[in-house]
């Protein structure tokens, strides 16, 4: 049984976080994921919105982390060298909708947060497609949006980089003590440790029960969201609200880090962990919302529809250690605006650990990630030199996004290796353009099977799922 000082289970934003702090210090640290790769639950749908913080209730802990996370997020997105884009927020009302934007500016003052209340005229400067209703907007210039699950990989990598472990298809299913630790049993084995700290997301509450410490009632909240063609991102320059609601910041209109368009999320009450399915009545609801705020819906450029999952443990986030438990902290109970909190949340939890560890600062660790080799933000000079280097780099896979062979083998080596189609997808967005993988994902398998030096029916999509089951045709 290995042996650890420091064990975060669960891989979402929060807990990639969480290891990244950890693997900067003369500790073995250890993460523990039930899927197969990180960002592969909440953090895969995550809106991707980096939230300015004008909408917390003062003195949550919401308001806290969002405030202070924000400027974290833009200086780790670069270090981690994670698509991002600082284009500010606005929140959209008609006529009798002002006073609700004097409240946000209420909050914002309160929260320290930079805010300012526009007319129709200005609003039009920075987003000429707002809905003819819109009569004020609140704009927040230190919003904008990043790629969360890119942005929680980079996490990982870096944390595996600097000496963290992390084991995939490990969820915990039993929790005991021994000798002053803690004993996690996992279908990959049992793992001793000294602390604990649970960053479970929907399964937060129950790694809770597990372990004997508080037990918290958890609800959720489902959001659907369209996908947009990335031809509709000239439309879009901000971040489009609606004003926000007791059940959530509302139906929006913005931008994505990788250049498409989203329209979501909605927010449909359920009691499943594991809710994830989108509805017809739901995507109805979108359909309804959208023109409200924006004058250009294109509900035929929908090129993907998803849904994501908020988890919720009262009305803030959970965040400290346990007073059940010894040597056990908690990080759940985190939904919106958890991705913008994330590095703050992190911050605090490795304060808290230290009160255990007391580790002592590594004297060299990875700060600044290696840049990754996209071939559609490079120049033809520069895509002319990398070909010469290495000719994977000149055969396209994947048409729509313009993704080469040599990418998708670099996603596959990385420090947390790529090793299922979705892995991949997520990397470098092999997958992610207008066909969905129609045309590249047998090739994608290739690649797979190639690297990983495995059969092509044991390539997997994602989330333990076989594609290639059978033979449809025998050949010579």
């Amino acid at each position: 049984m290995e042996k650890f000082d420091v064990t975060v289970i669960g891989g979402g934003i929060v807990g990639t976080a969480v290891l990244d702090r950890l693997s900067r210090y003369q500790l073995k640290a250890l993460l523990l994921e039930k899927c197969d790769d990180v960002a592969s639950f909440t953090t895969r749908a995550n809106s991707g919105i980096v939230h300015a913080g004008y909408d917390c209730e003062p003195g949550t802990l919401k308001a806290k982390y969002n405030v202070l996370g924000n400027p974290l997020i833009w200086k780790e997105a670069e270090e981690l060298d994670v698509p991002h884009l600082k284009c500010g927020s606005i929140v959209v009302v008609g006529e009798d909708g002002l006073d609700g934007l004097k409240e946000l500016e209420r909050k914002a003052k309160a929260n320290g947060v930079e805010v300012q209340i526009l007319d129709r005229e200005e609003t039009l400067k920075l987003e000429p497609n707002v809905a003819d209703r819109i009569a004020y907007s609140l704009y927040a210039p230190t919003a904008g949006i990043v790629s969360p699950y890119q942005m929680a990989i980079g996490y990982a990598d870096r944390a595996v980089s600097n000496g963290a472990k992390i084991v995939l298809e490990a969820p915990v299913t039993e929790i005991r003590s021994k000798g002053g630790e803690y004993i996690l049993s996992t279908p990959k084995g049992e793992f001793s440790t000294r602390l604990v700290i649970n960053c479970a997301g929907a399964h937060g509450a129950d790694i809770n029960d597990l372990a004997g410490a508080e037990h918290f009632e958890t609800t959720y909240r489902r959001g659907d969201y369209f996908v947009l063609d990335s031809t509709e991102r000239k439309n879009v320059n901000t971040v489009i609200f609606p004003l926000p609601t007791a059940a959530g910041k509302g139906i929006l209109v913005a931008p994505t880090a990788d250049g498409n368009v989203i329209y979501g999320p909605t927010a449909i009450d359920t009691n499943d962990s594991e809710d994830v399915a989108s509805s017809l009545d739901s995507l109805d609801v979108l359909r309804a919302s959208v023109p409200l705020t924006y004058k250009r819906p294109a509900f035929n450029k929908c090129i993907r529809v998803y849904s994501g999952l908020r988890t919720l443990i009262g009305h803030d986030f959970v965040i400290g250690k346990s007073k059940l438990r010894e040597n056990f902290i908690m990080a759940i109970g985190i939904c919106s605006p958890g991705l913008t909190s994330a590095p703050a949340i992190a911050d605090e939890v490795l304060s808290m650990a230290q009160e255990t560890l007391h580790a002592e600062k590594k004297a060299e660790y990875v700060t600044v990630m290696p840049r990754h080799k996209r071939i559609k933000e490079l120049s033809e000079e520069e895509i002319e030199k990398l070909i010469a280097e290495d000719s994977r780099y000149g055969r396209i896979v994947c048409r729509c996004e313009k993704v080469t062979e040599g990418e998708i083998v670099d996603a596959i080596h990385s420090p947390l290796p790529a090793t299922t189609v979705d892995a991949v997808k997520r990397r470098c967005r092999a997958g992610m353009g207008r066909c969905q993988g129609g045309f590249c994902g047998t090739r994608v398998m290739q690649i797979l099977s190639r690297e990983l030096n495995i059969p092509l029916s044991e390539v997997k999509k994602g989330l333990g799922a076989n594609i290639a089951r059978y033979r449809v045709k025998e050949v010579e």
